[in-house]
């Protein structure tokens, strides 16, 4: 069986507060593009394999095969039904590092796969809790609608956003790569209140995005990443309704009209 899994972009992304457990409160709007997406294969082995087994190609990851979140959606699942060992062959087309979900949507395209070749019938519910055990923004992938996230980005519900007919366009500068831990080290908090929600910034006309929605990590991440600051300009130059960095980074997006 064989499916693709997508990325995603983040529109807005305000770090509200950190909590006790070390994490951060966000809020953001996840967004679905299915123009950037990995291959994700898995066949059943036969009674006579003992483990399961997966090969990665395409993109160069930066992990050991074993710590990949393909194998730990199938343990996760193995575990609980009791299922057959498999092979696993992802090719990846969505890079790492980038802050578009690569290996979270790997995952819970896992989960789906599974759950459809064995015939477990887990609704897309179900699915949503066993993704958030794998990682934060897991559970978006299930269902892969546009959705406002709050809490760790584990919490969604389902938003609209008045995108017409704009095109995605995604890019990433050559050799750059921005870990998550890296991005959280420069966040400098805002004092609570001291800008609207995310949710109300996002309801207003496409054409204010520009000035009043934000990523909180460009802050952050782009003084030692210029590269990436230089990138979303770029994008406003070459048109752009809207341009940002996504997530942590180190990809920007930008929304063109189609005209």
């Amino acid at each position: 069986m064989t499916t693709y899994p997508i990325c995603k972009i983040n529109i807005g992304l305000h770090v509200v507060s950190r909590r006790e457990d070390g994490y951060h409160d966000i809020e953001t709007a996840f967004l679905p593009v299915d123009s950037l997406h990995d291959t994700l294969e898995i066949t059943p082995l036969d009674g006579n394999a003992d483990a399961s087994a997966i090969t990665l190609d395409g993109i160069v990851l930066d992990s050991a095969p074993a710590d990949n979140l393909c194998l730990r959606a199938y343990r996760l699942m193995a575990d609980e039904f009791h299922l057959p060992p498999v092979a696993i062959r992802l090719t990846k087309g969505i890079p790492f590092g980038a802050g578009l979900g690569g290996g979270s949507s790997d995952a819970a395209f896992t989960l789906k796969m599974l759950n459809t070749m064995f015939a477990l019938g887990l609704d897309d519910s179900a699915l949503e809790r066993r993704a958030a055990r794998l990682g934060a923004d897991c559970a978006f992938f299930i269902k892969c609608r546009p959705a406002y996230a709050t809490g760790i980005g584990d919490r969604l519900e389902p938003i609209d956003l008045p995108l017409g007919n704009l095109r995605t366009e995604i890019a990433m500068p050559e050799g750059e790569h921005v870990s998550t831990r890296e991005a959280y080290a420069g966040i400098h908090l805002r004092p609570a209140n001291s800008r609207p929600p995310l949710r109300k910034l996002l309801a207003n006309p496409l054409g204010q995005w520009r000035d009043t929605i934000a990523n909180d990590f460009e802050d952050s991440v782009f003084p030692g990443h210029p590269a990436i600051a230089a990138l979303k300009e770029q994008m406003y130059r070459r048109g752009a309704v809207y341009a940002s960095m996504s997530g942590s980074g180190a990809a920007v997006y930008g929304l063109f009209p189609t005209d």
